[in-house]
């Protein structure tokens, strides 16, 4: 029986892992998606756009549980490139690993001491059919009439990503040493087996997936919500 893979899920949850460079996606955003246009931030909080009698609240959601043994598998030089792009999304130092490990069968990746923040479906439902503009806003208006707002409902953070790469050759000492010292001794280099290396990286928490949903209007009035990380990728 195949394991659980960790986008199947977080798929299953209605999240999409995130691809591009920006991570500074929290609950309760309001992003902007304009026709083929990547999603650009719009508003940091719902309640700078939005007024509502119904309060909107945030909550742990321990029904999605990440652990080490979700994991995603990747061909060795796309592996070893998806981890490139993530040292570059959260700041850290890029590591050439080609100066090091000559060539490779897979990477694989995982994360630790992962949590979810969730906004009910129904809390927000409840919040936006009940709102009004925080003032007028024609710009606002005109986004929401095209459909082109997404609200961020639930964010999955982890503090540590942990890699896998499964090499050509033994692994040595001297090979550790160098990607260590590559990091800047800013990641965990180690050698669990005779040819896989692992790599613990990370100290501050950050986020890996996203759900999120567009928010439904027809001339001004709200109509509803539609999940909309579910394969796209919009993230």
């Amino acid at each position: 029986m195949s394991k659980t893979t960790l986008q199947q899920l977080l798929r299953g949850a209605g999240y999409d892992l995130i691809d591009g460079p920006i991570r500074n996606q929290k609950p309760l955003q309001i992003w902007l998606k304009e026709g083929f246009n990547q999603p650009e931030l719009f508003y940091t909080d719902i309640l700078h756009a939005f007024n509502s009698k119904i309060k909107v609240r945030i909550q742990k959601d321990s029904s999605l549980s990440i652990n080490g043994t979700h994991k995603n598998n990747y061909a060795f030089q796309i592996g070893i490139t998806m981890l490139q792009e993530w040292m570059q999304s959260i700041g850290m130092p890029a590591v050439d690993f080609s100066a090091s490990i000559g060539g490779g069968k897979k990477v694989s990746i995982s994360y630790k001491n992962a949590i979810t923040e969730v906004v009910p479906l129904g809390n927000i439902n409840d919040f936006l059919s009940k709102a009004d503009f925080l003032h007028p806003n024609p710009v606002l208006l005109r986004h929401a009439n095209r459909n082109q707002l997404l609200i961020v409902t639930g964010v999955v953070t982890a503090e540590q990503l942990v890699a896998e790469i499964e090499t050509d050759s033994n692994i040595s000492s001297k090979m550790i040493s160098a990607l260590k010292k590559n990091a800047g001794n800013k990641f965990e280099f180690s050698s669990s087996k005779n040819n896989i290396v692992k790599m613990v990286a990370g100290t501050e928490r950050f986020p890996i997936a996203v759900k999120a949903s567009r928010i439904d209007f027809d001339k001004g009035r709200y109509k509803g919500l539609t999940l909309v990380t579910d394969g796209r990728d919009l993230f």
